[in-house]
């Protein structure tokens, strides 16, 4: 059975973004298809400065709304990334075959680097590094398939190279993943600024859609939405000429099911695709929401769920990670 592994990085609330670019995708197909590995990837939050009681909360949040999402712990494995020694265990083995050259090749390194600098702050060695890290994530489990949007794909390219290099010097140890990409939906962008990703991370104006918005403050931030100035009120499809108003249709053709070039000849004017778009995302978000509240009242099933997961993710990761250390050279434990 093909085997799929994903996560989300607990360094803010998650978004529209998230849930029509990866998360929907989870639960709907992914989960029903294959062995499925879902995790909170804690660790990769410390690369940047953070709030300590801040990461734990956003973690607890994430897996809470992976759940309420749909995601079905008798389909597949929910766990937090931490939890399983594997993952940081399997990171140092691969450290020592990348290159000081490919990670820093890696373009979301340099963004977030110059950001940090400029900001006055100094770059931490894991942001350098945690390619390497996403990279153990994935090959400690055999995976088979990685469903990424497109800023990610750099990082699975490096990932599959770390396997074939370390396949070669040190004898057949890891599977070689392959990036799978949504259709539509894959990177949804920000309202206000329709030529950038609409991230968790780095931006709490009102561009961003989070899946625990009211639905007034929803409706209020897509009726705002940014579309295209000087080209009048045709609603048209071209992602690069009208990023604003194409924004707009993808979003609502991920909601509903649709094709976004046939939905703009739908629409008259930007104001009729703006309502529709926002009450489309209220009505998707209700029942996430409505499960979101239930699970936040049962505390301890999150907890356990994340117990249960994390024991069976290290079951399948051991192994593999042991055999790694036996074939670089490290001596057995006793």
């Amino acid at each position: 059975m093909t085997r799929i592994f994903s996560g989300v990085k607990p360094t803010g609330h998650l978004t529209l973004g998230n849930y029509l670019g990866a998360v929907r995708q989870w639960a709907v197909v992914d989960q029903h298809r294959a062995d499925a590995l879902f995790c909170v990837v804690d660790l990769h939050a410390l690369t940047v400065d953070h709030d300590p009681g801040r990461v734990r909360r956003l973690s607890r949040q994430a897996a809470t709304l992976l759940l309420a999402s749909g995601l079905d712990p008798e389909l597949c494995t929910v766990f937090v990334q931490s939890h399983v020694d594997e993952h940081a265990r399997l990171s140092y083995l691969l450290e020592c075959v990348a290159t000081d050259g490919e990670m820093r090749r890696m373009i979301q390194y340099k963004e977030k680097a110059t950001r940090e600098r400029e900001r006055g702050g100094s770059v931490r060695l894991s942001l350098l590094t945690y390619p390497v890290l996403m990279a153990a994530d994935i090959l400690a489990y055999g995976t088979d398939e990685v469903p990424v949007g497109d800023d990610q794909t750099q990082h699975v390219e490096l990932t599959r190279d770390l396997a074939v290099r370390f396949n070669q010097r040190y004898g057949h140890t890891f599977v070689v993943p392959r990036a799978v990409r949504p259709e539509v939906g894959a990177r949804v962008m920000n309202l206000q600024e329709p030529t950038s990703k609409m991230g968790k991370s780095d931006d709490v104006g009102p561009g961003v859609v989070y899946l625990l918005d009211e639905p007034d403050a929803v409706r209020k931030k897509i009726m705002r939405a940014v579309t295209d100035s000087g080209s009048g009120q045709d609603v048209v499809y071209d992602r690069e000429a009208r990023p604003g108003v194409s924004n707009l249709l993808e979003i609502l053709a991920a909601c509903e099911g649709g094709n976004p070039e046939a939905l703009s000849g739908v629409y008259e004017s930007y104001g009729a695709l703006k309502k529709d778009t926002a009450e489309a995302v209220v009505e998707l978000l209700r029942p996430v929401q409505e499960r979101h509240k239930q699970l936040c009242a049962d505390p301890a099933y999150v907890e356990g769920v994340l117990r249960d997961g994390a024991e069976k993710a290290r079951g399948m990761a051991r192994p593999r990670v042991d055999a790694a250390y036996r074939a670089i050279g490290l001596l057995a434990a006793g």
